[in-house]
């Protein structure tokens, strides 16, 4: 199962490998312009195998940075690097997707950040303004005009971030989220934001769009994975077409972790929700991965740590599967058991 490709919409991806999207904090001028360190970082896992790269989460604007280096989406002038990148990427045989973000109350920048409450993350940490309705509804703008610059960069999968306590996870959590008018209040208010930012990059982009949500927000006044169930119905019948389902980075709590510590997640809300979902969460071994596939727990599995450590973890796991896979010509001689 890990091997068989996957089609979503027009796209067929080779395997069930994908490069979960992780923060390379490399944009050291702050302009979140490519550098050579993703040039290198990103096209080096497609060679080693991975189905599906998931460029790190890029900010739709500079408020909504995570980070002074993060990569950025908020500007024409990002559209040259991110589009030679992905040239690099499908030239060493994956498809590739990008994660579009804002990090609300989670921003490490200077100046206002901003979110849906006035309730920082964490004692000590800088207390965010509340939005208003525009600056809402500019915010909305924004994430659609950076589908617009994934399109001309020419991406395979776009990814909407509403997980780890960013921007759009602080409006779906009563634990974030305080306000009384259309944006707060009850589950579909929280939902709002969420709804008119899918609705939004869906006029700019028609391939295929995934949703990363953090369906345990780790405390008791927060979101339950029954509410999960319900946003990703929604998602669905809004033309969502995977949920990447990972947990927590709502609160400062860090829970104890362990190999798959999240796959029950995606696993619920793929039957409850019936659609498609990514297990993410230090998934390490072929075996394991087999196992979730073949049980229909998920349908893609988000690899992070593992493929930092190993780029070509794709081969090692053909190799314990059993399974030959077609290599790069520069790599064909010597086959796997070096590794």
């Amino acid at each position: 199962m890990l091997f068989s490709p996957f089609t979503i919409k027009d796209l067929s991806l080779k395997n069930r490998i994908v490069m979960s999207p992780m923060s390379m904090y490399a944009c050291k001028d702050e302009t979140g312009i490519v550098q050579d360190w993703h040039r290198i970082h990103y096209p080096a896992r497609a060679i080693g195998g991975v189905g599906l790269v998931m460029v790190e989460c890029s900010a739709v604007t500079l408020q909504g940075r995570m980070s002074p280096q993060d990569l950025g989406i908020w500007g024409d002038e990002h559209i040259d690097g991110l589009k030679s990148l992905v040239a690099l990427v499908k030239t060493a045989g994956s498809a590739v997707g990008i994660q579009i973000s804002h990090a609300g109350r989670k921003a490490k920048i200077d100046g206002p950040i901003v979110a849906p409450s006035a309730i920082s993350f964490k004692e000590g940490e800088k207390t965010p303004e509340e939005l208003s309705i525009t600056q809402i509804e500019n915010i909305v703008q924004e994430f659609k005009e950076a589908a617009a610059r994934v399109r001309k960069a020419e991406f395979d999968v776009l990814e909407i971030h509403a997980a780890h306590g960013y921007l759009i996870n602080e409006f779906l959590s009563p634990v974030t989220n305080q306000r009384q008018d259309e944006y707060g209040g009850t589950v579909e208010k929280r939902f709002r934001l969420l709804k008119e930012i899918i609705e939004s990059v869906k006029t700019e982009w028609n391939g295929p769009l995934f949703v990363r949500v953090s369906a345990d927000e780790f405390d008791t006044e927060g979101n339950s994975l029954d509410h999960y169930i319900y946003y990703s119905r929604l998602m669905k019948e809004m033309g969502v077409d995977l949920i990447d389902v990972s947990a927590g980075g709502l609160i400062n709590f860090r829970p104890k972790t362990y190999p798959g510590y999240q796959v029950p997640l995606a696993d619920a809300i793929r039957n409850a929700a019936d659609v498609p979902t990514g297990a993410v969460g230090l998934i390490k071994q072929a075996g394991h991965a087999e196992e979730i596939l073949r049980n229909k727990r998920a349908d893609l599995i988000f690899l992070g740590r593992e493929l930092l450590w190993n780029p070509h973890w794709a081969y090692a796991a053909a190799q314990e599967l059993g399974v030959v896979l077609e290599l790069p010509q520069s790599y064909s001689w010597s086959w796997i058991k070096k590794l």
